[in-house]
């Protein structure tokens, strides 16, 4: 999978937008980000809860890590597009998605 595979994913849930801050292309629902591209480390960032960070990392340690330091701590979490197949791909966005969108947006999914 390529960053471009992680750009079309994320957008096509419902109301997803990409967006940008610090320098980086970001993906959202509404104002608020789900997910993010890392060029430098080929690698996108999800937002996930710890425990379901926690169930991806131990399930497949070569296609996601936590983001180092606090943001990972909390959930952020970094997906390698080497490693990562699309339906996993897919999963990852969508959970990353649901935390992030509004009622209308996840009955559409």
């Amino acid at each position: 999978m390529t960053l471009d595979d992680f750009t079309r994913v994320a957008l096509s849930l419902p109301e997803a937008i990409e967006g940008g801050h610090m320098g980086r292309t970001d993906f959202r629902v509404g104002n608020r980000i789900f997910a993010s591209l890392h060029p430098d480390k080929d690698a996108g960032m999800v937002i996930l809860k710890p425990e379901e960070q926690a169930m991806l990392v131990e399930a497949e340690p070569a296609m996601f890590s936590p983001v180092p330091g606090g943001w990972g701590k909390s959930g952020s979490t970094l997906v390698h597009m080497a490693a990562v197949d699309e339906p996993t791909l897919r999963d990852a966005l969508i959970r990353a998605w649901r935390h992030r969108a509004p009622p209308s947006a996840i009955a559409a999914l």
